[in-house]
């Protein structure tokens, strides 16, 4: 039988994620500590765990048939692989920092200055399409210290919470692309293994959706009805179900967990009683 081949970042936080999503789309997967391959007891799976730089290539040669990998890098080193879902977590920027000293106040600034990076190709498209020329110095590893031992004026880099670069003394002057991990596809996939990623897909676009509502419940007086109703449309629409007190109904519902809070406000000004949420894990449309 065919398994499908996926490739996950070995280490960080984007693997913890890249594994988190696969336990949460019902997928046990046999690993053991330092294995660079595992299978899956309950569905046709191997994953293999490589570095993040080197998984566009792999995707490209037919290596493995998938992967959950930073959208980053794929702008990077990886634009002729199709990206088939964006899964919403481990986002980050890739920025333009300087010197807390330099005072930066637009991109002409960089004109002529020295620029580490890891991303010289995304570097590049960005200084050209800005028309400013400077030089690029490239690093792998620990390029927030680039300035602050003079080999550059200014880096551009991941940043996630920004505190790696307060700890270095630079300061975010310029965002030049945000990311987030996402699941992409080899172009060399058989047609077995297509079927398979799309069952794979089906499952992860059940648990995002799952991940970005919340299933909520609650009491309200029959005449409030239909204005309640107009606040929460549902999926198609709310249902209500009346209680053993004359007068009241019991409505549930799903809410766009980003809008909660203003939904939970309008609720209650229109008379809405015991509200309940919950979370939801998996949400099949």
């Amino acid at each position: 039988m065919s398994k499908l081949k996926i490739a996950v970042q070995k280490s960080g936080r984007l693997h913890e994620d890249s594994m988190k999503i696969l336990k949460d789309v019902g997928i046990s997967i046999d690993n053991g500590k330092d294995q660079l391959k595992a299978s899956a007891r309950n569905f046709p799976l191997e994953v293999f765990y490589l570095r993040n730089g080197d998984i566009p290539q792999y995707l490209r040669d037919g290596v493995v048939d998938a992967a959950i990998i930073g959208e980053n890098v794929l702008i990077e080193k990886g634009q002729d692989i199709a990206i088939i879902e964006k899964l919403g977590f481990s986002t980050c920027k890739v920025s333009v920092a300087v010197p807390k000293s330099f005072k930066y106040k637009c991109i002409s600034d960089l004109q002529g200055k020295r620029i580490a990076t890891s991303y010289p190709n995304t570097v590049n498209q960005f200084l050209k399409s800005n028309e400013v020329e400077a030089n690029l110095h490239i690093i792998n590893g620990s390029v927030e210290i680039a300035p602050n031992i003079g080999l550059a004026d200014a880096i551009v880099d991941i940043v996630s919470s920004g505190s790696t670069l307060f700890k270095n003394n630079l300061k975010e002057v310029e965002v030049i692309l945000k990311s987030e991990a996402v699941l992409a596809a080899s172009p060399l996939i058989s047609e077995e293994n297509q079927a398979i990623l799309d069952r794979l897909q089906f499952r992860f676009q059940s648990v995002l959706k799952g991940r970005q509502s919340k299933y909520v419940l609650l009491n309200a007086p029959d005449e409030k009805l239909n204005d309640i109703i107009k606040i929460l449309p549902g999926m198609k629409s709310p249902t209500v179900l009346p209680l053993a007190e004359k007068g009241w109904s019991s409505i549930h519902s799903v809410i766009n967990k980003n809008e909660f809070w203003e939904i939970i406000d309008e609720l209650k000004a229109n008379g809405a009683q015991g509200i309940l949420v919950c979370p939801i894990d998996n949400m099949v449309i």
